[in-house]
């Protein structure tokens, strides 16, 4: 392990916004003392610029990021295992049940990304003073510009207007934390908020290089451009609107699309290939948060181990079903009926902690198309196999091997199966004689979802796969994804929507449409022999300008981007959460109100200020 950690330590210790705000690492032992001096050195700056990309761990994989961005949406409900600590985590975010403003997933990123900002505000101040090579200058200018606005943009998408001012004026650094809390007038700053955020990502995409290295996930003004058309759609439904938001989002999202080439990106031809194990480095992702990298040694600081805390990417572990459970003993094949067909957690599956389950949105309608669109087969499992992660020539395995056996199978035999209709799934299992399937069939009307418990599987999402751990239980070394070009046309097609141009939104659409047609195989045929009947099905998903509304984008949205720690910011931020939820999502339509499309402020923040009417400053309902 590097000794990154320490660096990050000492930037929080130096630069903490509240006095609460590092109250874990203060209670550590600093190995050295240091100034603010130190980053107005060589070192010292590149040490700042490497916490600013370390802190964004906090953000995309752990536990509580993964749980403030996904459940609680029309994509995802709480597993069976939601996460019921003395605070609630999971169950309190998928249900919207008294939503706490003590919540530890609400809490962190508050916590983390304040102190980032001001670290952000540190390098940009003192960057400007320092004689450094004017290329080196305006990396760093650049990433610090970047990586502030993102921060920015993920307080502001959870919470709404916070502050600007941390103690020394609006975005200046300060190293002599107080207790003020500058949060009013809050129309005015929502206002400031956006405009920092897209200021600071005009700047970025003026000042980064215009491609990132091919094998480590440094900015570059591809990440700049995606997420400067996302502030202006983002700022296009708020109160802090202008008038030009969606015009100046499309002409973001079309410099990069139509300079692909000189940015360095593309899009795959192949959907599948986006996520696939070991292509973590690919052209269609502009930017992601790296954990473990032969590419880039200076920024690795987690070994993958079972840890839940602090910045370990766990999503590898958090969508998947229990593909452990039991045949219920109803099942029509009574060789299978009652018995588990899975041995232990094979690598290939990860752990089952079953955090996050879909609902029945994602697969009944999103992803209603299964024939010509690849997504859902390329985004969820829904066929396992007999595996063990028990060693070759241990009794452990002898006795998995022989268990199988006795049902019919072999090693690699399909074992579970989740049948895309009810209809599919009636027919299979009455097969018969030599016909009868041998595994077990699921239909959907059995799939667990949320408050109906049943048997607790579900289509599993994939796209975090991570088989290369030392152990089922092991979080993931994978970098987790950002920012992808084909986000970039769905952003790029929605300002086109909204700027009355629907036929351009349609032709943006259609091209990840037609892309996601691409099959590498069908019906055992390869891709070349394939041609004919990929063009057919490209053909065939083809939508028309008059289809286009903001809920087939959102739809598209899902097709494209499911469980990418998108969406519940995206329903909030367009004003669509509370709509969607309460018609895609039983177990939090009961319960959700207005007030939830923003989080509580953290109590503990509020308590460590010195307003006389600290709840003043809570946003309404909490």
């Amino acid at each position: 392990m590097k000794i990154f950690k320490k660096k990050y330590k000492i930037a929080c210790i130096a630069l903490a916004l509240f006095a609460s705000a590092c109250t874990k690492e203060l209670q550590e032992k600093p190995y050295t003392a240091f100034t603010t001096e130190y980053f107005k050195t060589e070192a010292g700056i590149q040490d700042a610029i490497n916490t600013l990309y370390a802190g964004m761990r906090y953000n995309y994989g752990p536990n509580g990021a993964l749980g403030i961005t996904n459940v609680g949406t029309d994509e995802f409900t709480y597993g069976d295992q939601p996460r019921t600590g003395a605070d609630g985590d999971v169950l309190q975010l998928g249900s919207y049940l008294n939503l706490s403003p003590n919540n530890g997933s609400i809490l962190t990123p508050w916590n983390r990304n304040y102190s980032n900002i001001n670290l952000c505000n540190g390098v940009i101040a003192f960057s400007e003073e320092m004689n450094l090579p004017a290329d080196r200058k305006a990396t760093i200018q650049g990433e610090a510009h970047f990586i502030r606005a993102l921060y920015y943009m993920l307080l502001v998408q959870q919470f709404g207007a916070v502050p600007v001012n941390l103690g020394a004026g609006d975005l200046a650094f300060n190293d002599n934390p107080g207790r003020e809390f500058f949060r009013e007038p809050r129309e005015e700053l929502l206002v400031k908020d956006f405009q920092t955020i897209v200021d600071d990502l005009t700047f970025a995409t003026q000042r980064l290089p215009d491609q990132r290295p091919a094998n480590q996930f440094k900015l570059s003004k591809a990440a700049a451009f995606h997420l400067l058309a996302k502030a202006y759609v983002y700022r296009g439904y708020s109160a802090a609107k202008q008038a030009t938001d969606f015009q100046n989002a499309y002409n973001a999202a079309n410099e990069l699309i139509t300079n692909k080439g000189k940015y360095g990106v593309d899009l795959l031809p192949d959907y599948g290939d986006v996520h696939k194990v070991g292509n973590d480095y690919n052209k269609e992702i502009l930017f992601s948060i790296e954990r473990l990298t032969q590419n880039n040694a200076a920024n690795e600081v987690v070994n993958p181990g079972s840890d839940f805390s602090e910045k370990v990417n766990i999503a590898n572990n958090m969508f998947n079903a229990n593909y452990q459970s039991v045949v219920p003993a109803s099942y029509p094949n009574a060789t299978i009926a009652g018995k588990g067909l899975i041995d232990s957690r094979p690598l290939i599956y990860g752990r089952p902690l079953r955090r996050y389950a879909p609902n029945k949105y994602v697969y009944d309608i999103a992803f209603a198309e299964k024939t010509n669109d690849s997504r859902y087969e390329n985004s969820f499992r829904v066929v396992w196999k007999a595996a063990t992660f028990e060693k070759q020539g241990t009794a452990a395995y002898d006795t998995y091997v022989a268990k199988m056996s006795a049902m019919g199978f072999a090693l690699g035999d399909t074992v579970i199966y989740l049948a895309p209709t009810n209809e599919i799934a009636a027919s299979l299992k009455a097969l018969s004689g030599t016909a009868k399937k041998k595994y077990w069939v699921v239909a959907p009307s059995e799939y667990y979802s949320g408050a109906t418990t049943g048997i607790q599987i579900y289509p599993n999402l994939k796209k975090y796969d991570d088989p290369n751990r030392a152990a089922f239980n092991d979080v993931s070394g994978r970098p987790f994804i950002v920012s992808k070009l084909s986000e970039v046309y769905l952003l790029g097609a929605e300002a086109a929507m909204q700027i009355g141009n629907p036929a351009k939104a349609a032709e943006l659409i259609n091209v990840l449409r037609r892309r996601a047609a691409y099959r590498t195989s069908r019906n055992g045929r390869t891709a070349d022999q394939n041609t004919a009947d990929n063009v057919a099905a490209a053909n065939a998903m083809d939508i028309t300008a008059a289809q286009i509304t903001l809920d087939f984008i959102l739809e598209e949205r899902t097709r494209e981007l499911c469980g990418e720690s998108v969406r519940w910011p995206d329903l909030a931020m367009r004003g669509k959460l509370v709509e969607r939820v309460k018609a895609y999502n039983p177990d939090a339509a009961p319960n959700i109100k207005d007030f939830h499309v923003l989080r509580p402020i953290p109590q503990s923040q509020l308590d460590a200020i010195s307003n006389p009417n600290p709840q003043s400053l809570q946003n309404p309902g909490y």
